[in-house]
């Protein structure tokens, strides 16, 4: 059986970003080949969740982590999940990242029901499919920056030439071309984030999962990693699917998830958002609500015959 031949990545300088010398940035960064068009817009659904129920029990007791989402996240798109703790954020972004499987309902991932995978075929489409970058980074502390980032492509069955290569211009990418040797107790938070965003690309996925990503790192760092992740997700198509609490990192998405209470409270532009924090922006809804039904009666009464 013939190996698969990951795509290249060709290196390209680009203007600098943030303080190279306090993240180990270098002098520029690199940028993906072939980079999409301004008038690029997101199309198709690359992630479809419909009707999903997670139902976990502490002994008898059922705990009802998410209570029937519908969601469709277009390729292409930066979408960033929020929510407080316990809202069933983390369990959604797990069920889309192929790490977890619905108690109820259906979850595709590029048409892909992952519900009917055995374990073997689900390793395979999150090795393939889907790039992970952690809060804590994950990164393997024995192993180099380069041999972290060249470990997803031994699993995706890449020889060794290829992945030295391929690891090599990834890490060129994100601007730590002279750090490939050193091991991840020898690097800043940030430039282990940069080797772990770099990991994520291994394979080329279609979907990079980042979960707070910004969470470990200080305001200026973490303004740099969100940047490139906004730069990737522009310049490559890759959909960015991010869990945050953090606005500097919600205000750089397409659109926001809202979660509470297991339930998406709606999906809405950034700017709809604002400053709010979930509590705050169910307020306002609650509130808008409240004035179109003062505005027009007659159409609220409509609209809870509906529901009834």
């Amino acid at each position: 059986m013939a190996k698969e031949t990951l795509p290249s990545i060709e290196k390209v300088t680009d203007e600098p970003t943030g303080n190279g010398a306090a993240d180990g940035g270098g002098n520029g960064t690199a940028t993906l080949s072939a980079p999409i068009p301004e008038d690029y817009a997101a199309s198709e659904n690359i992630v479809r969740v419909r009707g999903v129920k997670r139902i976990y029990y502490i002994g008898s007791n059922p705990v009802h982590a998410l209570r029937g989402i519908d969601i469709d996240i277009r390729r292409g798109e930066f979408m960033a999940i929020m929510g407080p703790s316990g809202s069933g954020k983390s369990t959604l972004f797990n069920m889309v990242g192929g790490l977890d499987k619905p108690t109820e309902g259906t979850v595709f991932i590029d048409e892909v029901d992952i519900a009917q995978l055995d374990p073997g075929e689900l390793a395979w489409l999150r090795c393939r499919k889907i790039g992970y970058i952690f809060q804590t980074f994950n990164l393997i502390p024995v192993m180099t920056a380069l041999e972290n980032v060249t470990l997803p492509m031994i699993f995706a069955g890449a020889d060794l030439d290829e992945q030295m290569e391929r690891g090599r211009r990834l890490l060129e990418l994100v601007g730590l071309g002279h750090r490939m040797m050193n091991k991840p107790g020898e690097l800043s938070g940030g430039q282990q984030q940069r080797v772990a965003i770099a990991r994520a690309l291994a394979n080329d996925p279609a979907i990079i999962l980042a979960d707070e990503p910004t969470g470990n790192l200080d305001q200026e760092v973490g303004e740099e990693i969100i940047q490139m992740l906004k730069r990737l997700n522009k310049e490559s198509g890759v959909t960015i699917i991010t869990a945050t609490h953090d606005d500097k990192m919600y205000k750089r998405a397409d659109r926001v998830a809202v979660v509470l209470d297991g339930e998406i409270l709606d999906i809405v532009s950034p700017d709809e958002i604002g400053d709010h924090t979930v509590d705050g922006f169910k307020t306002l809804k609650e509130r808008k609500a409240a004035r179109d039904a003062a505005e027009d009666p007659e159409g609220s009464v409509a609209a809870a015959a509906t529901t009834m």
